[in-house]
């Protein structure tokens, strides 16, 4: 395909990522930073050493605070920035926004309306043509060209032509339509991740993560098909994929958050750790939580000081039992 203009939204680790691989793809590509001078250290050293450190910034890529430069032509705009300041950028630039194709990069639920980042884009910008590229990714992976595949759910009519347009050597896209369900596992299982972190981090063993993942991962599916999502989604790379990597890997900021916290320590300051606000979201929008997802609910319950340690395990191991696919 022709290269494209392709502009990144948030010069965060996973931002800055896809705009080299997209740069790397031949696109001609625009980094917008929120601060300006991130964006001139970054446009002159040719790196974002603050969150990416040791990748080159490569031909084609632009870096500029400039937000309506970087919308200014572009196929599609690439929305890298934390899911809870999503709206605020949408507000703040909604006039640079309108009709461009907006690729939701972002993994949550925002805090206080319970939304999904499509869904709060509907609202601010409503009939805006929105996809989501989600999936098992860290961003050092990413930026340096290692093989990587992605989920792009959308329901636009031409979605196999953003779906080549995005696609680069070493970053495979497979294609869905379900764009809450993509959307659903991707945030939630930040929320798995941090609990799974918790259990190595507290010395409670590789059995009882796998079965925290196993059952993470079923009131995701449950909670998943309850709001109308395709139940092959949660099996896919959104979803599985998804869970599975960040649950067993310290590249992960999450399962790092839940690592640091059940040995007791401070987490480390100055990463966003989606999952926490997410927990927190998921929870307050959904009714009975407690029983609907007993693990999102007792994560939320234990990163807000309700419950400790020894106490979340007892009530989790005393719940009912059930027949597995409950």
């Amino acid at each position: 395909m022709a290269a494209d203009r392709i502009g990144v939204i948030g010069a965060g680790a996973f931002g800055t990522a896809l705009a080299i691989a997209q740069a790397q793809a031949g696109h001609a590509v625009a980094l917008w930073a929120r601060d300006a001078a991130q964006a001139e250290s970054m446009a002159r050293g040719r790196e974002n050493a603050a969150r990416l450190p040791g990748v080159a910034l490569p031909e084609g890529l632009a870096v500029s605070a400039d937000f309506d430069a970087v919308a200014a032509g572009a196929s599609a705009l690439l929305l890298a920035v934390p899911a809870q300041a999503l709206r605020g950028v949408l507000r703040a630039h909604a006039a640079a926004l309108r009709g461009r194709v907006l690729v939701v990069c972002c993994k949550g639920v925002e805090r206080g309306s319970g939304l999904l980042p499509t869904q709060v884009i509907e609202a601010e910008l409503p009939g805006a043509a929105v996809a989501v590229l989600t999936g098992p990714s860290f961003a050092a992976d990413v930026a340096r060209g290692k093989p990587t595949a992605l989920t792009l759910a959308t329901g636009m009519p031409d979605a196999v032509a953003l779906q080549e347009r995005l696609s680069a050597p070493a970053l495979r896209l497979y294609l869905s339509e379900d764009v809450q369900g993509a959307q659903l596992g991707g945030a939630l299982k930040n929320v798995v991740a941090i609990a799974a972190g918790i259990t190595i981090g507290a010395g409670l063993g590789e059995s009882a993560r796998a079965a925290l993942m196993t059952r993470g991962f079923a009131e995701i599916a449950r909670l998943a098909e309850a709001r109308g999502a395709c139940a092959a989604t949660l099996w896919g790379l959104s979803g599985f994929g998804d869970l599975v990597l960040t649950c067993t890997s310290e590249k992960s900021r999450n399962y790092r958050h839940g690592l640091a916290l059940g040995r007791g320590a401070v987490p480390a300051a100055g990463e966003t750790v989606e999952g926490v606000m997410t927990a927190h979201a998921i929870v307050e929008a959904t009714a009975d939580a407690e029983d609907v997802l007993p693990v999102s609910a007792m994560v939320s319950a234990f990163l807000r000081g309700q419950v400790g340690l020894d106490a979340a395990v007892a009530a989790l191991l005393a719940r009912p039992l059930r027949h597995e696919r409950e």
